[in-house]
């Protein structure tokens, strides 16, 4: 009987975490006592890849991509789409290698990744008023112009290089009973997971997304991929109205479940990380922090347990950060910060 080799291994993360941690970084993992005694009455752990390079965990996938191109592929250049962090993951990466670099962002991409990504020498582009439409345009331009595409997600060596995260974890944290993160295409969950269920398959992995943008949600409730998108969401490093097929594959197989929150419960996590845990998310990264906050997760899998809340990146615009604060001083008659 012939067995399906999975489109990404125990061995592709070993390999991708070797590489990538010869430039990029081992990420803190910090217990908040905020998170831990006033929500969940666990133990729970914030995993920083806000302080990974470039401010984000995308570098990691970024880099193990490109480091694996041909010579040929190199050296025509290398393309993608990305609302800002994957953009800035291979606009570092190709600077480091040497390798020129065309990013596809949506015209709504946060100045501050636009900035960010241009900085780093790559060319930007805007297109289009959501992820799909930039990548449509992208996958035009590759092939006019002869590129190589780096998938944000879809691809087994990005999903590779998301999954290091995993094996840090359980160096960092050997005893972890629950992990939740934050999701949009997919590849950083499906690269954790097979990371962590290799190791420990009792180990719990919990996705988040915003109840606006949620295609992944979407497609594992439907048992196929599809496609849902309601509006605009703070968590714009994760508005994806339809993951791949490569990542609904595997989180199909190893996400034991997903949930949703609200836009003011994101707010109210951005806030309460930048004032509780001195650590600033954007959006996406403060999902898996607004799922405990707002009781989404059943207790069973918090309380007495050992958590992990990823804090995928902190790539955030100061005017949005300072709206935020706004909004809650707002809320707030004394002045001070609400929670």
């Amino acid at each position: 009987m012939l067995t399906m080799t999975p489109p990404v291994t125990i061995k592709d993360i070993q390999e991708a975490s070797q590489l990538i941690h010869k430039v990029g970084r081992v990420t803190p993992l910090i217990q908040s006592m905020f998170l831990s005694r006033t929500v969940t009455h666990g133990d729970v752990y914030l995993k920083l890849e806000n302080m990974q390079l470039t401010g984000s965990f995308k570098f990691r996938g970024a880099y193990n991509k490109i480091h694996h191109l041909t010579d040929s592929e190199k050296q025509r250049g290398v393309i993608t789409a990305s609302a800002g962090n994957h953009a800035q993951g291979v606009a570092l990466t190709a600077h480091l290698l040497g390798i020129n670099a065309t990013v596809v962002m949506p015209e709504t991409a946060p100045l501050a990744k636009q900035q960010a990504t241009s900085g780093y020498g790559a060319r930007v582009i805007l297109a289009g008023q959501t992820f799909d439409e930039a990548r449509a345009f992208m996958e035009k331009k590759a092939t006019a112009d002869g590129l190589t595409i780096v998938d944000p997600y879809n691809d087994p060596l990005v999903i590779a290089g998301q999954g290091s995260i995993g094996l840090e974890l359980l160096t960092q944290l050997p005893t972890i009973d629950t992990v939740i993160v934050p999701v949009g295409g997919g590849g950083l969950i499906s690269g954790i997971a097979v990371a962590l269920k290799h190791a420990h398959p009792q180990i719990h992995i919990i996705g988040v997304q915003s109840e606006n943008v949620h295609g992944m949600t979407a497609s594992l409730q439907a048992g196929h991929l599809t496609r849902q998108c309601a509006g605009s969401t703070l968590a714009d490093g994760t508005a994806v109205a339809m993951p791949g097929d490569i990542t609904f594959g595997l989180a199909s197989d190893l996400v034991d479940e997903m949930v949703l929150v609200s836009e003011e419960e994101i707010a109210e996590a951005m806030k309460d990380l930048l004032q509780r845990a001195k650590t600033v998310a954007e959006g996406a990264g403060a999902l898996p922090t607004a799922a405990l906050e707002a009781h989404k997760i059943a207790a069973k899998w918090l309380t007495d347990k050992k958590v992990v809340a990823l804090v995928s990146g902190g790539n955030v615009d100061l005017e949005r950060v300072a709206q935020n604060i706004e909004h809650f001083f707002d809320h707030d008659p004394t002045g001070h910060f609400v929670g």
